[in-house]
């Protein structure tokens, strides 16, 4: 039976099964023997010392095994920890039970190892410790006047600083045709997956560890623990095949793998560290950025002046920054710019990529200032940004490899009926709702960068392919089995893919929406160099039909290998497997931008945003009735799982828009909705009608499969063309997020 190409096929999620009746294993759930539990104990201040800490009564209890705290924790390698980490931003990594001093609240201060779960949780309730407590600043906005350039370091590899300026912004602004002039903040948000972080740890004695993980990148969890304990990598197992939830979260080590470790190695045990929902909230999060935008445009809607500056909050001991302001001359070819980007040292956690990190912060500004651009000249939003198309990136005078925008804009605005609006705020209704119309563009990086994967076709003809990458739910798991089923010419069943395991082939953190496109031509190479073998055996057999060809001149289909002239000259792979005497074939092959010519265009994601909102004319209530995302990433490998992946991060745009919000009482420098019952995110009643799009794009630049990711284009669209769609619908511009109702009454 011939197999068909299984590329652009909507196929189910392979391990979807396993999740849904609930076999698939989390980190926290792996059986160990004589398993020991820990809890973490977590700071009540912001910012002191630790005087005393008394563990004393608390190593009585029954059940209780130890306590480790500053003054007891075992020695470490103390490698810098930056370089033990992918995701690490420059400075000093905070480093679990080091000393006294306390530099956030919910700080990590001690971990109680007992029996079982619930016995060490209450035995760290019963500890004695006496702070001295400092003066502490939690607040951006009343701390702004010191902020600073951020140090550059090794995270700017993919997160590039902002251009420097072009041209003569202040002159060009001020004789612009028409001028915006806009503030805009977003509070802190928090990632909050399903699945908490837990470290389940399996001593296997003389310093070899086996560890099941939640992680969004096995060796970068395994290049950790080898480093900081002092211990060799090939001793060090990470394991992470189902991921419930990352978000960005999973990308650095967080500290309950540290304790775990730390705890196994002293203990010659197995332990598992488990963080509760409230210890979510202090491992990271999307810092408070505040926004200022000035954008000049001529009467035809030209944008001739950008002026876009960001202020975000970091920790004292890292310098984190993300891309927020560079988006603007990416999209709108002004000649004249001025971009900045500044942070402010506060006494909190570092914050933490979270899905789409700046360019869900930047694009809601610089789209909601294109909006009162279109407004002013009273020109349809649409028209506008076709009036400032460009197959430029204008920051760096590069050529975008591909860029369907445009086809983005015109299907979107068909399938949402764009057509069907009234450009006079607050003329549309329907009963006592207020009706809005909303569009925006969104982008993101189209990135790749090194990755490995194993090919191993066995003496049943059947093939392994292997990679440590994790699945984080975005359906990679799937795709590379596709990738790699089409590359052979087999059947999708015949193929199995192994991962999340640090053993296994090189593979980065999954993050950034470079997954797809980093692994999976590691995947193309191993799968061709494989047929390059089975080829040469099967040219070397004795009366082989195929000992005058060439490998150009052979197709790899059901199977078989078969002349590309006459596809009736075949022969059997199984047949070439058992006349190589039942033996597996093997290779393992690399995969990498070439570094000559890989810098030479410019490459993103596009997508064109369009949303209806509701609003209670009385209640200032507001309601997503509808959205439709059109995106443009390249050739589409599975639309099924893109198309989830879209929609979720759709979802997200919403929340963002309208719901989400970590609220800091600065007086006790604490997060006080630490919960998912106050942290508000949207339920299914909140979600209506949401259409993705999928625009056609042939990209051979980008890699060989021509595949961009789609993890995060989904979600840097949704908050600004609400927020235009309620401007629409209210005749009131809000340039705060969450938008809450109080703000319409």
């Amino acid at each position: 039976m011939e197999n068909t190409p299984s590329i652009g096929k909507p196929i189910s999620r392979l391990e979807g099964q396993l999740k849904v009746t609930g076999s698939a294993k989390y980190a926290g759930e792996y059986y160990a023997e004589d398993l020991l539990y820990g809890y973490v104990v977590n700071s009540t201040i912001t910012k002191g010392k630790i005087k005393s800490i008394d563990t004393s009564e608390v190593k009585k209890m029954s059940g209780v095994i130890e306590v480790f705290t500053h003054e007891n924790k075992p020695s470490t390698a103390w490698f810098d920890f930056r370089y033990a980490d992918m995701d690490a931003p420059p400075g000093t990594v905070f480093k679990p039970l080091k000393d006294n001093d306390i530099r956030y609240n919910g700080q990590p201060i001690a971990l109680v190892v007992a029996d079982t779960f619930e016995m060490a949780r209450y035995a760290a309730t019963k500890i004695s410790i006496v702070y001295e407590e400092e003066s502490f600043e939690t607040d951006l906005k009343t701390n702004v006047e010191k902020q600073r350039d951020p140090k550059k370091g090794l995270a700017s590899m993919l997160k590039p600083p902002p251009p420097p300026p072009n041209g003569d912004f202040e002159k060009e602004y001020q004789n612009s045709y028409v001028k915006t002039d806009s503030k805009f903040t977003h509070g802190t948000e928090h990632h909050n997956p399903m699945e908490m972080y837990a470290s389940t740890v399996i001593y296997e004695g003389k310093g070899k560890l086996k560890i099941y993980d939640k992680t969004q990148g096995t060796i970068n969890s395994q290049m950790y623990v080898a480093n900081v304990f002092g211990l060799k990598m090939k001793n060090v197992q990470v394991i992470s095949p189902f991921v419930g939830g990352g978000f960005g979260s999973g990308l650095r080590p967080q500290h309950q793998l540290f304790m775990a470790v730390m705890a196994s190695l002293a203990l010659k045990r197995n332990v598992r560290v488990t963080l509760d929902r409230a210890q979510m909230y202090m491992i990271g999060h999307r810092p408070p950025t505040l926004q200022h935008t000035k954008f000049g445009a001529d009467q035809n809607g030209k944008v001739n002046a950008i002026y876009h500056k960001a202020t975000g909050e970091t920790s004292r001991f890292e310098d984190y920054v993300e891309i927020v302001v560079n988006w603007a001359n990416m999209l709108y070819p002004a000649e004249n710019t001025l971009l900045q980007h500044q942070i402010v040292p506060l006494d909190v956690y570092t914050p933490l990529d979270m899905r789409a990190p700046g360019g869900s912060t930047g694009m809601h500004p610089i789209e909601v200032t294109m909006d009162e651009i279109a407004y002013q000249l009273n020109m349809d939003p649409v028209e506008l940004r076709l009036n400032n198309y460009s197959m430029i990136d204008k920051s760096s005078d590069k050529e975008y490899s591909s860029k369907e925008l445009k086809e983005c804009f015109l299907q979107g605005a068909e399938k949402f009926g764009w057509d069907k609006r009234n450009p006079v705020p607050r003329s549309m209704k329907r009963g006592n709702k207020l009706i809005g119309y909303g569009m925006a563009t969104g982008m993101w990086d189209a990135n790749r960068i090194f990755g490995r994967a194993e090919a191993i076709m066995t003496a049943d003809g059947k093939v392994e392919i292997k990679s440590a990458v994790t699945d984080i739910g975005t359906g990679t798991f799937t795709i590379m089995t596709q990738i790699a089923a089409d590359e052979l010419g087999l059947p999708i069943e015949d193929v199995t893919f192994s991962y999340a395991d640090s053993k296994l082939p090189f593979a980065p953190i999954q993050g950034g929406s470079f997954t797809t496109a980093t692994v999976g031509p590691a995947v193309q190479n191993a799968c061709q160099a494989l047929n390059k073998k089975l080829f040469k055996l099967a040219k070397n057999l004795k009366d082989s039909v195929l000992k005058d060809a060439k490998f150009k001149d052979v197709n790899f289909k059901n199977g078989l290998i078969t002349l590309r002239s006459n596809p009736e000259i075949s022969m059997s792979v199984k047949d070439i497997i058992d006349a190589n005497e039942g033996k597996a074939i093997k290779t393992t092959n690399s995969a990498m931008p070439n570094p000559l010519t890989y810098g030479k265009k410019a490459r993103a994601v596009h997508s064109a945003v369009f949303v209806e909102v509701e609003v209670d004319e009385e209640l200032g209530m507001i309601e997503v009735k509808r959205a439709v995302t059109a995106v443009a990433a390249g050739k589409i490998i599975n639309p099924k799982t893109a198309e989830s992946q879209v929609l979720g991060g759709m979802v997200w745009g919403i929340s963002k828009a309208l719901h989400e919000e970590t609220i800091l009482d600065h007086q006790f420098g604490k997060y006080m909705n630490a919960n998912l019952g106050e942290y508000h995110i949207p339920v299914h009643a909140d979600i209506q009608d949401l259409e993705v799009i999928f625009v056609e794009e042939n990209d051979q630049f980008v890699n060989d499969l021509g595949v961009k990711g789609v993890g995060e284009i989904g979600g840097v669209g949704i908050p600004p063309a609400i927020t235009n769609a309620v401007f629409h619908a209210t005749g009131k511009r809000i340039y705060d997020l969450p938008i809450h109702f109080d703000k319409l009454l």
